[in-house]
């Protein structure tokens, strides 16, 4: 696996860079007013303090059309890619440091609802960069750009993802899936999910990037 930069042609295939955008202000509040755990990973969807900043009605406006958004962010420390999930819509990212994004299609799911993971591919986003992650694109937690820097990253959704999921039947497998509102998870064997009761269907290597990111500052 090689690290590749979001603005690399690669990346087209799973989103987009935000171009002309100053989050500065609401990479500034995601710093000052929200904790990042130094040995796990912490994720909230909706942050009363950012979704106060000038630049939630753009998003709101701009990048989503309009629809009712929510501002969250996910901060900590990772290098596992552990799960992969996917939304009914794009998802942005905004990071105070350089993070990666360990990225696979949803195309690449089998009928069953397996997904092997020498398909995932990996993705540098530097710090106050934004990006788009399309709805097809399967992704998680984001990691760590270089060892032990751990990350802070806002997360853009439509209002109410990934909050409690509704009650939903059987006639359709996919909803075996469905681990929140708007959230469809694959959790890998090895992943603390799966014991959670998360759907297990990540084949091969649980892909760790420690040994990467550490080449990276050789």
């Amino acid at each position: 696996m090689k690290i590749l930069s979001v603005k690399d042609p690669a990346f087209a295939a799973y989103g987009r860079v935000l171009e002309g955008y100053d989050f500065s202000s609401l990479l500034g509040t995601l710093e000052a007013q929200t904790l990042r755990p130094t040995d796990s990973v912490t994720y909230v969807p909706s942050e009363a303090a950012l979704e106060a900043d000038s630049s939630y009605a753009m998003l709101r406006d701009e990048i989503y059309g309009g629809m009712p958004i929510q501002i969250g962010y996910c901060n900590g420390t990772n290098t596992k890619l552990n799960c992969v999930e996917y939304h009914r819509d794009s998802e942005i990212n905004i990071g105070a440091q350089d993070f990666i994004l360990l990225l696979a299609k949803q195309q690449d799911i089998t009928a069953d609802h397996k997904l092997d993971t020498s398909k995932v591919e990996a993705f540098l986003a530097p710090a106050g960069t934004a990006v788009e992650v399309y709805a097809t694109s399967l992704h998680y937690a984001p990691c760590d750009a270089t060892p032990g820097a751990g990350f802070r990253v806002v997360v853009v959704l439509p209002q109410g993802t990934n909050t409690d999921a509704p009650t939903v039947g059987s006639t359709f497998t996919e909803n075996r899936l469905l681990r929140a509102r708007n959230k469809w998870l694959i959790a890998h064997p090895d992943a603390s999910e799966a014991a959670d009761g998360a759907w297990v269907g990540l084949t091969g290597e649980n892909i760790d990037i420690r040994r990467l990111i550490a080449e990276r500052g050789i």
